[in-house]
C-alpha cells in the first residue's frame, strides 16, 4: 500500500450551518454519486462512447467549493472528470446525461462528450482532455473579472474563479506559470488541487519531489491550504475563507484536497494498480455517509428526511436518462457550427 499521509483534522464544533444548508450539501453529493453510478451503468450497456471518467469519492471537494461561492455567477474551470463540477455549478443533469449520449440537447450541444462540459449560463468554462489545460484558461476568467473592476470601474465585477486539476497537474509546466501570473496580479482565483493519490496508473508519492502540494504555494508568496477532501465541512470552510480573500482582493490560494476515487481512472480502467487494502481504508471514509452522520447527530436531519432526498435524486436521474434518450442527434448539416464562436 501507498504510504498514507495524515488527514488534516477538521474541528466541526467551529462549524455554523443551518438544517437548509446542510441538506443542500448532501443533496448536492448525493446527485454528483448517483448521477455517475448511472454513467457507469449506461456505459456498460453502450449507451455512451469513449472515454468516461467518473468521480465518486470525491463529491466533497466539488460540492465544498462550488457551493461556498455563487453558483451561476462564480466561474468554474473542470477537468476531464468534469460531470459532478458541472452539476455543482447548477447544469441541469438532463444536459449533462444528454452531453454523455451525444444529443443535440447535451450542454455542449452533443459534441463535447464527457471530458468537455461546457455552459455559458452556468459560468462553467469547460472541461479539459488535456492535463492541467484549464489553469491558464481559469487565470484568463479571473484576470477579466479583475480588469473589469479596477480598469473598468465595474463594481459588480467581483467574480471569483475556481479551478479544479489532479495532482498530476501539479507536475506540469502551466501549474507553475500560471500560479505565479495570478500571484503577481493577486487574481481573484482559487487553485483547487483534488489529490486522489493517482495520476491514471502512477501514484502521486512516485511522480514529484514534493508530494505535500499545498506547500509549493509558498514559493508564489501564496496562500497554501491542506484539507481533509473527503469532509464536505471542511472543504466548505477553507473555501468560504478563500473565495472571501479573492472577493476582498487579496490573491489567489492554493487548496491541496486529499481525496479519493472509488472507481478505476475511466471506466476502461480495471484498477488493478491500488491495493485492496488502500481502497478499504478511503472507502470506510465515504464523504456521504460522514455528512449524513453529522447531520443526524447534530438534529439537523433524520433518517427519513435524507431517504427523501435520495429518492428525490433518483427520480431526477431517472428523468434525465429518457431525457437523454429520447433527444435527437446533432444534425449532420451543422458539422461545422460552433468551431467558431458565434451568435444563435
Amino acid at each position: 500500500m501507498v504510504h498514507e499521509r495524515t488527514l488534516p483534522t477538521f474541528n466541526t464544533a467551529t462549524v455554523h450551518i443551518t438544517k437548509q444548508e446542510g441538506l443542500r450539501l448532501y443533496e448536492d453529493m448525493v446527485l454528483g454519486r448517483l448521477f455517475e453510478d448511472k454513467c457507469a451503468e449506461m456505459y456498460y450497456r453502450g449507451k455512451m462512447f469513449g472515454f468516461v471518467h467518473l468521480y465518486n469519492g470525491q463529491e466533497a471537494v466539488s460540492t465544498g467549493v462550488i457551493q461556498a461561492m455563487r453558483p451561476g455567477e462564480d466561474f468554474v474551470s473542470s477537468t476531464y472528470r468534469d460531470h459532478v463540477h458541472a452539476l455543482s455549478a447548477g447544469v441541469p443533469a438532463k444536459e449533462v446525461m444528454a452531453e454523455l449520449f451525444g444529443k443535440a440537447t447535451g450542454c455542449s450541444k452533443g459534441r463535447g462528450g464527457s471530458m468537455h462540459m461546457f455552459s455559458a449560463e452556468h459560468r462553467l468554462l469547460g472541461g479539459y482532455a488535456f492535463v492541467a489545460e484549464g489553469i491558464p484558461v481559469a487565470a484568463g476568467a479571473a484576470f477579466q473579472s479583475k480588469y473589469r473592476r479596477e480598469v473598468l470601474g465595474d463594481n459588480s465585477a467581483d467574480q471569483v474563479t475556481a479551478c479544479f486539476f489532479g495532482d498530476g497537474a501539479a507536475n506540469n509546466g502551466q501549474f507553475f506559470e500560471t500560479l505565479n501570473m495570478a500571484a503577481l496580479w493577486k487574481l481573484p482565483i482559487i487553485f483547487v488541487v483534488e489529490n486522489n493519490k493517482w495520476a491514471i496508473g502512477m501514484a502521486h508519492e512516485r511522480a514529484t519531489s514534493q508530494p505535500e502540494i499545498y506547500k509549493k504555494a509558498s514559493v508564489f508568496n501564496m496562500v497554501g491550504v491542506e484539507v481533509d477532501g473527503m469532509d464536505v465541512l471542511a472543504v466548505r470552510a477553507v473555501a468560504q475563507e478563500a473565495v472571501s480573500r479573492a472577493r476582498a482582493g487579496e490573491g489567489p490560494t492554493l487548496i491541496e484536497a486529499l481525496t479519493y476515487r472509488f472507481r478505476g481512472h475511466s471506466l476502461a480502467d480495471p484498477d488493478e494498480m491500488r491495493s485492496k487494502a488502500e481502497k478499504e481504508f478511503w472507502f470506510a471514509r465515504d464523504p456521504i455517509k460522514k455528512l449524513a452522520a453529522y447531520l443526524v447527530e447534530q438534529n439537523l436531519a433524520d433518517q427519513q428526511e435524507l431517504k427523501a432526498i435520495d429518492r428525490k435524486i433518483q427520480d431526477v436521474i431517472d428523468e434525465a436518462v429518457k431525457f437523454a434518450e429520447s433527444s435527437p442527434e446533432p444534425d449532420p448539416s451543422e458539422l461545422y457550427r460552433f468551431v467558431f464562436a458565434e451568435d444563435e
